[in-house]
């Protein structure tokens, strides 16, 4: 049985990313789900570009590098390249693919490189045969990262209270949707869902809310500066999110306005679980690079200009939340003290 099904439907592979025909087609999350359209990929140049123009976000952008080295492979089958050539081509694509943007670029590069692997390992005798391998391998990847968030979904769940109310941050993708899975499995249909909007881009609204709204889950949305009003007046039980990147020493890395719904939490006496596996690259914080995106996106709504002109703005990707606001970080491995993530690689 496949790991996404009864998943909400921005969940299911083909509706994330996909190759078929000679195209990556990967559903456009700027706009779902007011329209549900598809950014249609020729090249692994347009995907790099779609990953870059936030066409997908959260965990999108993994299963679209591996279906933009499918299509790389595809653009060998076209160019009727050798053998040398293919694994040339190939070996641009992924640094290409990989370094689509720059906060993520360390687990980016460890998928496509794994599928280049694929490529120089395998003696595969024409391009069909390619294509075919480094889709199997796009297949197994997303599988296997799935099933290993399920795990993680099944262990936050225990931490939700029966009837109790959770608190999440921007799009946390999968895993909101295995939670909302392991929370029927364990009777806890009436848990209810408060959402930050998550402005520019407005995630949270559409996608988190969406995810739960299909699962069968109660949810409402409020705007990002009501998070510590709310958490207090709706009696909020669990803060949540994913994590863009978690250091060995504990730092999250995450969407900006993590790190204010963390203090926030703190403040309550409200847990924050952080899900995710904490990095086998970054020992700290020396080597992370936050992503400072297109200002004029803060200067707008929904396409629209908000500000008069002359009018400036600052716009981080993601923010920093120190260990000391972290209850816990869900791995498949289990639940670890964001100050003994040694024990995660042990």
């Amino acid at each position: 049985m496949r790991v996404d099904k009864d998943l909400a439907f921005i969940l299911q592979f083909e509706n994330v990313a996909w190759f078929e025909d000679g195209v990556v087609r990967i559903l456009d999350r700027r706009i779902y789900p007011m329209e549900t359209e598809y950014v249609v990929c020729h090249t692994h140049h347009d995907v790099v570009k779609a990953i870059q123009d936030m066409v997908t976000q959260s965990g999108g952008p993994y299963l679209a590098a591996s279906m933009g080295m499918v299509l790389a492979a595809h653009e060998c089958k076209i160019k009727n390249l050798d053998k040398k050539e293919t694994i040339a081509f190939m070996r641009e694509a992924a640094d290409a693919i990989a370094n689509a943007r720059p906060t993520t670029s360390s687990r980016m590069k460890n998928i496509v490189d794994q599928s280049y692997a694929k490529v120089i390992e395998n003696d595969w005798h024409n391009h069909d045969a390619l294509i075919e391998l480094v889709k199997e391998y796009a297949i197994e990847e997303v599988s296997g990262r799935y099933s290993r968030i399920e795990k993680m979904g099944e262990q936050l769940a225990t931490k939700v209270p029966k009837g109790g109310t959770v608190m999440t941050q921007c799009f946390a993708e999968t895993i909101v949707g295995m939670l909302c899975r392991h929370l029927k499995l364990q009777g806890k249909e009436d848990v209810k869902f408060i959402t930050p909007e998550t402005r520019p881009y407005l995630q949270g609204a559409r996608l988190t809310a969406s995810v739960i709204n299909d699962m069968g889950f109660d949810v409402h949305v409020i705007t990002d500066n009501m998070p510590g009003y709310i958490m207090k007046e709706k009696k909020v039980d669990l803060f949540t999110s994913a994590s863009d990147m978690i250091t060995q020493d504990g730092h999250v890395i995450n969407k900006v306005g993590t790190f204010q719904i963390a203090v926030l939490a703190h403040y309550h006496g409200i847990p924050y679980y952080v899900t995710g596996a904490p990095s086998t690259i970054h020992k700290d914080l020396e080597t992370i690079e936050i992503e400072e995106r297109d200002h004029n996106d803060v200067l707008t709504h929904l396409g629209k200009k908000a500000t008069m002109d002359g009018v400036k703005a600052y716009y981080p990707a993601f923010d920093i939340t120190p260990p000391q606001f972290c209850s816990g970080v869900i791995t498949e491995k289990g639940i670890f003290s964001p100050f003994d993530l040694d024990s995660y690689f042990k």
